[in-house]
Order: C-alpha cells, then structure tokens, then sequence
C-alpha cells in the first residue's frame, strides 16, 4: 500500500472513531434526559425534555401534540403522555423542521397523522443546510417518508378537538420558512415554536427561509391575535407572558435598527464586530447564539446574503 493510500486509511479510521464516539456521547446524553410535564392552563400541558418544548393539548377525544423532540427520547415522551391520561395521540403538529422538535415524527405517526406547514415537508423530505447565513450552520439531513407530514396547509389549518379549535398560524419567514404558531383559545396558551425563545438571542435560519424582518413581523401579528394574559409556552424556555414576548420583540426591533443604521453609514460587518455595535444587548449573548453571531445573522438578513453571496429573495 502507497503512503498516501495508507495515510487515508488512517484519516477514515480516526474519522469512523470520531464518529463512533460523537454517538456514544449522544446516546449517553439522551439516556439521561428525564421528561418533565408541567400543566399550562385547561388542556394544555408542557413537556421538557431536550430540544424543543412540547406542547399537549389533552382531553376526552385524545391528545394533540405539539412538537416531539428527537428520536431517542420518543417512547420516553409517549409515556409520560400516558402519565397524564390513557387517551390515545390523535394528531401531532410540527412548528418548523429542525430536528429538535420533529425527531420523533416517525414513531409518534404509527399512531397519529402529523400536520404542518408546507415548507415543513419540503424540507424534512429534501435535507440541506441550516445556518445564519454565514459561520454557524449544520446538516439537515433529509428524513424518511414516515417521518413526514401528511396534512400541510399554505397559511392556517384548525383542529377541532378537545373543546378546543386549536389553530395553527403561519409565520412566513421567521425562524425558517416554514413555521406556525400554535394557539389553543379556550385553554388561553399559545406555542410560538421558536420565533419565541427565553434563552437570549435566538437562532434565525436563514439558509431555510428564515430573516429577522419575518421573525418580528410573525411575533407581531401572533401577539395581536392573542389576549393579554395568555400564556406562552416558548420553542426552549419556560412558560412565559406576553409581556416576555413585547419584550423580545423590543429587542430584535432594537438590535436590527442598530445594525441597519450601521448599514445606512457603510459600515462593513467587520467594523461593526469590532464596535461591537450590539454591546447594549449583550445581556441576551449566550454559549448558543452569542453577540458575535447574532449580528453576524442579522447582518446577513438585512443584506440579503448566505455564505458571503447575496441571495435574491422571492
């Protein structure tokens, strides 16, 4: 065997280990991933587990779910549905695609059709890249047909169950392309998937759709369907007010006038990283999205970029 020959078998070889480890570390972090279930209001619970919030609207014609976290943690999640009630899942909706909240699709669809919106399908059945656009990004791998919705809508679809007319609303461009906010009227709760979280900046996908303009203007026109004391159950987080989501809305109104008016002066990203124009917000940096890469994601919404190419948007 040539040298290089050799060497490449050496790189895959440490490449296989690697990959072998990074399982082991995943399967030994989910089995230690307990479920939590906390009642919201009426027939609504909140299941936290990893990932996304779960949302449960729970009753005498059977369970809607909100979301389902990944794979692994599917039949943990299933029962602790059955430590609430015996009734069984009757439909499961997705808020966006992100492995996180639609990891248990396979296993939840042998009992119940999962609904979502359009883009959802389309792009848990195609795979790709997610990402801000520029350094954070991640592989989406495309999903077997069982783990696709088989009921997609354009802009809303109601489900009628449980003395409820639970509605899904579609938020166009927010956190991706293809996200719904989940609103249960007679219980008073709503899940905003994650065009609301609670842990600082948030994610903005915008190599799947998603821009900072989307996101504000989704939030908005959620906030002005709904009452005042509602309560929120966020895509990661605790439950929360509609206070807490004027005050993120605030936030990302704020920080993207920051950096359009860093814009307006022909500033280039650099010179605002090193400016640190976003320093007043800093208190919503995190170990997820930290100051650096929000701006970076805000910066390439606004400019229309991915990767350092500009995109034409439709």
């Amino acid at each position: 065997m040539h040298t290089s020959s050799r060497q490449m078998m050496s790189h895959l070889a440490i490449l296989a280990c690697l990959a072998a480890a990074f399982c082991f570390a995943q399967e030994r972090h989910f089995s230690k991933v307990q479920i939590k279930v906390t009642k919201v209001a009426g027939t609504v619970y909140m299941l936290e587990g990893a990932g996304g919030n779960i949302g449960a609207s729970v009753g005498d014609d059977g369970i809607v779910v909100v979301d389902d976290q990944y794979a692994p943690l599917a039949e943990r999640i299933q029962a602790a549905l059955k430590g609430i009630t015996d009734k069984p899942v009757r439909f499961i909706i997705n808020t966006h695609y992100h492995e996180d909240h639609t990891g248990g699709n396979d296993f939840f669809q042998k009992q119940a059709p999962i609904i979502a919106q359009d883009n959802v399908r389309k792009r848990l059945e195609s795979g790709g890249q997610a990402g801000n656009g520029g350094s954070m990004h991640f592989e989406a791998k495309a999903q077997p047909h069982s783990a696709l919705p088989i009921i997609t809508f354009d802009h809303d679809v109601t489900v009628h169950l449980n003395g409820e007319d639970i509605r899904a609303l579609h938020v166009p461009a927010g956190h991706t392309d293809g996200d719904s906010v989940i609103y249960f009227p007679k219980s008073n709760v709503v899940h905003m998937g994650d065009d609301f979280v609670t842990y600082g900046f948030p994610f903005i996908d915008v190599d799947s759709g998603g821009s900072i303009d989307g996101m504000i203007a989704g939030v908005e026109s959620a906030i002005a369907q709904l009452p005042a004391d509602v309560k929120v159950i966020p895509g990661h987080g605790g439950v929360s007010s509609l206070d807490d989501v004027h005050a993120y809305v605030k936030m990302l109104k704020e920080t993207r006038a920051a950096v359009q008016e860093a814009l307006d002066k022909k500033m280039t990203f650099e010179q605002m990283k090193e400016k640190k124009i976003l320093d007043p917000w800093k208190k919503y940096s995190g170990e997820f999205i930290t100051e650096d890469i929000f701006l970076e994601t805000v910066y390439n919404s606004l400019t229309g970029r991915k990767n350092g190419m500009f995109v034409k948007h439709n």
